[in-house]
């Protein structure tokens, strides 16, 4: 059985090595990705896996720093465990992560920009995989 904290460890140690590789074995086939930034929401393992593996390259040709730190937000009832999203020379996050877990499998994830927003976000100084 995968948590949600150790879905997120992946995706985290994605972004910070820029490897797919990390997390594809841990998504549903029926996995879906939604982000507030973008209108269609992805329906399948196999359309996530190529929206990320042409972001990933886009971002390593592009030399651009995306760092992925863990952290936690009060969302949905709850604190829950997410992965705080920064880019470029900005130090504060500009997004955070939040994963939906059934069984040992990954079901869904949801990248916000706005709610709930980055800075309301605990960070904890832990970047996997960097």
């Amino acid at each position: 059985m995968i948590k949600e904290e150790d879905a997120l460890r992946a995706y985290a140690r994605m972004l910070n090595r820029l490897d797919a590789d990390e997390l594809a074995p841990l998504l549903a086939e029926d996995f879906r990705y939604a982000s507030q930034s973008v209108f269609a929401e992805i329906g399948s393992k196999a359309e996530y896996m190529t929206y990320i593996s042409g972001k990933l390259a886009s971002i390593l040709s592009s030399g651009q720093l995306v760092r992925a730190e863990m952290g936690a937000v009060q969302a949905l009832g709850r604190l829950r465990p997410c992965v705080l999203v920064a880019q470029g020379d900005q130090e504060g996050p500009v997004a955070l992560v939040l994963a939906e877990v059934a069984g040992d499998r990954v079901r869904r994830l949801d990248m916000c920009t706005v709610v709930p927003h980055p800075s309301t976000a605990v960070r904890s100084g832990e970047y996997p995989g960097s």
